[in-house]
């Protein structure tokens, strides 16, 4: 019986794969309920058509929740801030208040489902699900 390498990862049904590296690959799944985000008592975002991403690199990274750019109910503002995912591109940062609260990627080759989607994380934020 021959055993799978520690860094080979099995095919997984529905991932994006970047070519250049087939070992990061993510899934991105639609959140089936609504979708409420708030910074404190403001709300942010009220949704019913959220993506899930789960990113497999040289982890497995926390999920996250994406969505879509008008269904942003307050002003962000760019921060200065900007970091690259091999997987996903260039990511754009996003502060409200003064506090960073989330960021975009701006171009994908392979992964256009989350074009026009931001990912909102922020310590003091609250994401409800099924509201």
């Amino acid at each position: 019986m021959s055993q799978i390498p520690v860094h080979s990862v099995a095919p997984v049904k529905g991932a994006i794969r970047n070519s250049a590296n087939a070992n990061r690959f993510m899934v991105v799944q639609p959140v089936e309920k609504a979708i409420t985000i708030n910074v404190g008592d403001d709300l942010v975002v009220q949704t019913n058509h959220a993506l899930r991403v789960i990113d497999i690199g040289t982890q497995a990274y926390q999920p996250r929740v994406y969505v879509s750019e008008r269904d942003i109910k307050v002003t962000l503002s760019k921060c200065s801030k900007t970091t690259h995912c091999p997987l996903k591109g260039n990511a754009i940062y996003y502060a409200f208040r003064e506090a960073e609260v989330g960021w975009r990627y701006d171009r994908f080759d392979f992964a256009d489902i989350l074009s026009g989607h931001i990912c909102l994380s922020a310590p003091n934020m609250r994401i409800t699900e099924g509201v």
